[in-house]
């Protein structure tokens, strides 16, 4: 089965951009454009080291309550961006769990804390735990965890049906981090502006009622995924069992606010039947 939605891609105002769609059992439904090309992932590395970083809770390496980043703050404030840093420096602009400051400093303390856990730098970590058994072998992190992933459309793929079907981790941990953390936290959206809630789970942001927002508006307030500045975006909706990637070489920008849901709505409407 080929998508023809997913062909939409080609109305998008960038150099290259490739996508395709998976279900649940795996199955991929269709793929557009250069599927074995690797793109810059900016942000949408974040769901990629959240993994690792739940593979190291459940091997007994960290817990997810236990402290890291700043003072009072844990793994999970470290994970739903609550911890109070600010978003590109170390810098503490909040106490934890008080409000939503979306931070990259954030998930770099989380790659240093699961390095000094383990003794293995956290790229490597990703690797052993993430990219090598589930067949990622185009995917790689060449700096930050919060947004210097390498991937392709087909390695991310396998990473969305690990994510409908968990085989890395226990479903109930993978449940856990599609669950709102902190309920009612205020925050911004990078790029929708401010969110009251902002919701997100374990390094994944939930849709639920945002407005304005990346996603379809027939896209089920269940899903869940992430977007990244370089034009990338990887959304699971668990209502449809279906997962969508899309990898564009063009920064995210109005192109993407105004192309992106309608492509997902129609991806949605064709794979529905």
């Amino acid at each position: 089965m080929s998508l023809n939605s997913l062909a939409l891609i080609e109305n998008w105002p960038v150099p290259a951009a490739a996508a395709g769609v998976v279900r649940a059992d795996g199955t991929v439904l269709g793929t557009h454009g250069p599927a074995g090309r690797r793109f810059p992932l900016a942000s949408v590395t974040k769901p990629l080291a959240a993994y690792a970083v739940l593979v190291a809770y459940e091997e007994g390496a960290i817990e997810l309550d236990e402290p890291a980043g700043p003072d009072n703050s844990t793994v999970r404030h470290l994970l739903a961006h609550t911890s109070g840093l600010a978003f590109d420096e170390h810098r503490v602009m909040s106490a934890p769990g008080e409000r939503r400051l979306y931070s990259n400093a954030g998930f770099e303390q989380l790659g240093d804390h699961v390095t000094k856990a383990t003794d293995i730098p956290f790229a490597e970590y990703l690797r052993q735990a993430v990219l090598e058994p589930l067949g990622m072998t185009s995917t790689s992190l060449e700096g930050s965890p919060a947004k210097d992933g390498v991937s392709s459309v087909e390695d991310l793929l396998r990473f969305a049906a690990e994510v409908q079907a968990p085989r890395l981790l226990d479903p109930r941990t993978v449940a856990e981090a599609m669950t709102v953390q902190y309920p009612g936290t205020k925050g911004v959206l990078p790029g929708y502006g401010h969110q009251n809630p902002n919701d997100w789970g374990l390094g994944f942001e939930i849709r639920d009622g945002k407005s304005p927002h990346w996603t379809g508006a027939s896209s089920s307030p269940r899903t869940f995924g992430h977007f990244g500045q370089s034009g990338t975006f990887l959304w699971i909706d668990p209502d449809a069992g279906l997962a969508c990637v899309a990898l564009a070489d063009r920064a995210f920008g109005p192109w993407a606010v105004e192309a992106w849901p309608p492509f997902t709505d129609a991806v949605l409407a064709e794979a529905r039947g």
